[in-house]
């Protein structure tokens, strides 16, 4: 659920139970390529846009520290720009060495235009609460 497409204002149960914070607007993300978003208090987020889905991720490679946001995605996967790992972006899971930490990952929502991450946990717990699990 990482990667919710969801538009408009209606009362979709995920956007009204998490706090959403503004990322960008989706015009800013180029396609099949990521952006990288620095909020105060925080490491920066890395959003990505695959087709029309937007993923929120740390924008830091849990092997190397590389921007992320500066890497190459291939499918469904971001690969890192210093030593090649890579991560599922719907999941956060390595799926290349040397990456071995999982990445953390947030739900997008598309609202009118805007992107907006539920940061304040990660997407798998956030999904679980959204599908009563």
């Amino acid at each position: 659920m990482a990667g919710l497409s969801t538009t408009g204002t209606g009362s979709n149960s995920l956007q009204t139970s998490l706090h959403l914070t503004r990322l960008c607007r989706a015009a800013d993300v180029p396609e099949d390529g990521g952006l990288r978003v620095e909020l105060p208090g925080r490491l920066p987020v890395a959003v990505f846009r695959v087709g029309s889905e937007y993923f929120v991720t740390d924008d830091r490679c849990t092997h190397g520290e590389g921007p992320l946001s500066d890497g190459t995605i291939i499918g469904e996967e971001i690969v890192c720009p210093f030593h090649m790992g890579a991560f599922c972006l719907r999941t956060g899971e390595p799926t290349a060495p040397p990456c071995v930490e999982p990445l953390r990952t947030y739900a997008a929502v598309n609202r009118d235009g805007e992107i907006f991450g539920a940061l304040s946990a990660p997407h798998v717990e956030q999904s679980r609460a959204a599908h009563g699990g």
